[in-house]
């Protein structure tokens, strides 16, 4: 019985969504195509509204066409053509003159309406996902908000005024964002957690991976390079993808395994990549299933409710501009307000609550990255949305609290990851070289590394502090202290790091002791999170940001700007959280060989020199649980003076980010372990010194 009326409810609520459906999209394809009826609007905004209707036509043409012929039964000349047309208005060469792009609207409408109808362009350009989905709900909610909005400048119109005032406009789109909440929330926490979900699953899985058609079902953008590297992986032998897929899941076990916890608990892991790598992620579900998980795959999604600022969380195909993705990265300007932001963490707690046996048996997520793409340098956008000081406080506050939400349904000691990252063809013409180079990047013999990094380990273990020098441009002078060790013959400040959730191999690692902890970190040219920092300079006192600067942009208030946004992430200052030291010597000469150093994600690139990670430490959430070397010692540095707050606070225990940033050994005069006893160096001018790792400068002799 009440399962009847479950169903019938579901059926009820699906038929007055495909009415509301049908209705919105006549109304839009009305705007698109008006004929002599023309629009009830001020004219200088009749462009936006029939651009934008346009935009959406597109989709509802893409809606229709799946509805009524399955997509593999088109020619790939077709798919390649339907999906530029799904993404031509923003392509760069499009976007000076494309309404999603807020410096363009703002010349035409002003700063406040041009803001928000970049926005709303923007939010309805983003339901590619929705049209691929069949998500009919995600699809009409914003062609309703778009009809809203379009109807308050006919009402304006109608009252002898030429726009809307922006009050209302703005109250439109925080009433939209506020009642929708619920259901985006709910329907993204489980497209992170149920294997049910298994849309990209699917195409993974079912797809006759040598027709690149299939790339074409995900509903991203796709172009050349995605089908240069899918046909590129489907040639090669089948041991290799076997090893790439072998070293990944088998990474992902270890991490278990390393930091004492329980896989056989885990029922489900999420799998992150990006389109082309099919063919390895379908041996990764075989192996995955073989040690009892059940993969989850969810879509970076660019909406308002699930875009993370410039970060591509989740599957994804290529960006079709990365300066159109820079500029909607703080879109939520509009809305955010302590209300918003207390409605957005009773939704997620209630998704959660509702999803909660599964997030009891999630694992972690096992990520995939690609690398190779062109540096993206942005464009600062004054005309772009940007939180205020204030909505920056409510942007690390729900960081924060969020966090320890999601903590308590995927407990931190419980969970473990693994990432990876091979190169795209966008890299150039030695592209096979280099993914064979980064394959052995990837399989390195980890015993070797294991012992060598041992004995970095024990003259670390004898150091009250470590002191850094630059050399050449580099001017870094930073001592990074250590904290003490109460029995030395059973305990350890550095974790030796092999090849587990961090591939590749090669570094030693630990929670730096903050107080002491002074002095400038410089580097000439990094790219973090897949942005360039030219001459970025953070200097510590106690263990804590106090100055930073860098070198993008002419006017200093845009540099300091960039460097809160994306490596501060709001907040006015973050502890060093990690110091580490980079033993991966090949990884360094092979990138220098094929000179893609400036391509290298952080995941290759921190092991390439020593490190220094801005935010939490590595231990954050899992603090209290044992993490022990291969010698047998345990790792006791694995808190600091922030993070032992969680026992009293946990919201100033942890920021939720973790930035590491590298000196390469070319900019290196010096690390060196001191103590009072004495000194021992252990990397001068850019080579390792330390007796017992004259392994370690052998790839120098070959480059």
């Amino acid at each position: 019985m009440n399962e009847n009326m479950t169903v019938d409810r579901e059926e009820a609520y699906a038929l007055l969504v495909a009415e509301r459906f049908a209705l919105a999209a006549e109304r839009i394809r009305g705007l698109a195509e008006p004929g002599e009826q023309g629009y009830a609007i001020a004219e200088r905004f009749v462009p936006f509204f029939r651009e934008t209707a346009i935009c959406v036509g597109r989709l509802l043409t893409e809606w229709d066409r799946q509805g009524s012929c399955p997509l593999m039964e088109s020619t790939l000349t077709e798919l390649r053509s339907r999906n530029a047309c799904l993404y031509m208005d923003i392509l760069p060469r499009q976007y000076d003159a494309c309404y999603g792009n807020p410096a363009y609207t703002v010349r035409q409408y002003g700063e406040e309406t041009g803001r928000l109808l970049a926005f709303l362009y923007a939010e309805m350009h983003s339901q590619t996902e929705s049209v691929y989905e069949r998500d009919q709900e995600g699809l009409v909610i914003r062609m309703e908000l778009f009809l809203e909005i379009y109807q308050a400048f006919v009402c304006a119109f109608e009252d002898g005024k030429e726009a809307p005032d922006y009050e209302t406009l703005q109250q439109i789109v925080y009433w939209f964002v506020s009642d929708y909440s619920e259901t985006e929330t709910e329907k993204r926490v489980r497209s992170q957690l149920d294997p049910a979900q298994d849309f990209f699953l699917r195409i993974v899985m079912d797809s006759d991976l040598q027709d690149l058609r299939y790339l074409y079902q995900y509903g991203e953008y796709i172009t050349e390079q995605e089908e240069k590297l899918a046909a590129y992986i489907n040639g090669l032998p089948e041991e290799t993808v076997q090893k790439m897929a072998d070293t990944f899941t088998e990474g992902y076990r270890i991490g278990f395994i390393v930091g004492g916890k329980d896989i056989s608990k885990k029922k489900t892991v999420n799998i992150r990549y990006r389109a082309g790598f099919e063919r390895v992620i379908r041996q990764t579900v075989v192996n995955f299933r073989a040690m009892g998980l059940e993969p989850v795959i969810y879509r970076a999604s660019l909406s308002i409710f699930h875009r993370r600022g410039n970060a591509r969380i989740g599957f994804y195909g290529a960006d079709a501009n990365k300066q159109y993705l820079y500029d909607h990265q703080e879109d939520e300007a509009l809305y955010l307000d302590r209300k918003y932001m207390g409605r957005k963490l009773e939704e997620l707690r209630r998704a959660y609550e509702l999803s909660k046996d599964l997030a009891n048996v999630f694992g972690g997520p096992a990520c995939m990255e690609a690398f190779g793409e062109k540096p993206f340098v942005p464009r600062a956008r004054r005309e772009a949305l940007h939180l205020s000081e204030a909505q920056q406080q409510l942007s690390v506050e729900y960081a924060a609290a969020s966090g320890q939400l999601v903590n308590q349904y995927i407990r931190g000691e419980e969970r473990s990851f693994t990432i990876i990252a091979f190169p795209v063809p966008e890299i150039g013409e030695q592209f096979p070289e280099i993914f064979d180079a980064v394959i052995r990047m990837n399989t390195l013999d980890y015993h070797l590394y294991q012992s060598i990094q041992q004995t970095i380990i024990n003259t670390l273990d004898r150091a009250d502090y470590v002191r850094i020098r630059g050399a050449g441009d580099n001017r870094t002078d930073l001592s990074v202290a250590l904290q003490s060790l109460r029995d030395p013959q059973k305990q350890t400040l550095f974790e030796n790091c092999v090849a587990d959730v961090n591939i590749p191999v090669g570094e030693v690692f630990t929670s730096p002791k903050l107080e002491g902890t002074n002095g400038l970190l410089h580097v000439t040219r990094v790219y973090l999170n897949g942005l360039e920092y030219r001459d970025l300079e953070l200097t510590f006192t106690d263990g804590m940001i106090t100055a930073y600067r860098c070198g993008n942009f002419s006017s200093e208030e845009d540099n300091q700007k960039y460097i809160k946004d994306h490596v501060l992430f709001h907040h006015d200052s973050l502890p060093l959280g990690e110091f580490a030291i980079g033993t991966n010597t090949t990884a360094y000469v092979e990138a220098r060989k094929y000179h893609i150093e400036d391509q290298l994600p952080i995941l290759i690139a921190e092991k390439t020199g020593p490190h220094f990670a801005v935010g939490d430490t590595c231990y954050s959430h899992s603090e209290d649980l044992p993490v022990y070397n291969p010698d047998g010692k345990e790792m006791i540095a694995r808190d600091n003076a922030c993070s032992v707050l969680r026992h009293q606070d946990a919201s100033k225990a942890y920021f939720h980010c973790h930035t590491d940033i590298t000196i390469p050994y070319d900019e290196l005069g010096e690390v060196t372990a001191v103590s009072e006893q004495g000194e021992w160096p252990i990397i001068r001018e850019g080579r390792f010194v330390l007796p017992g790792c004259e392994e370690l400068n052998l790839p120098f002799l070959m480059y």
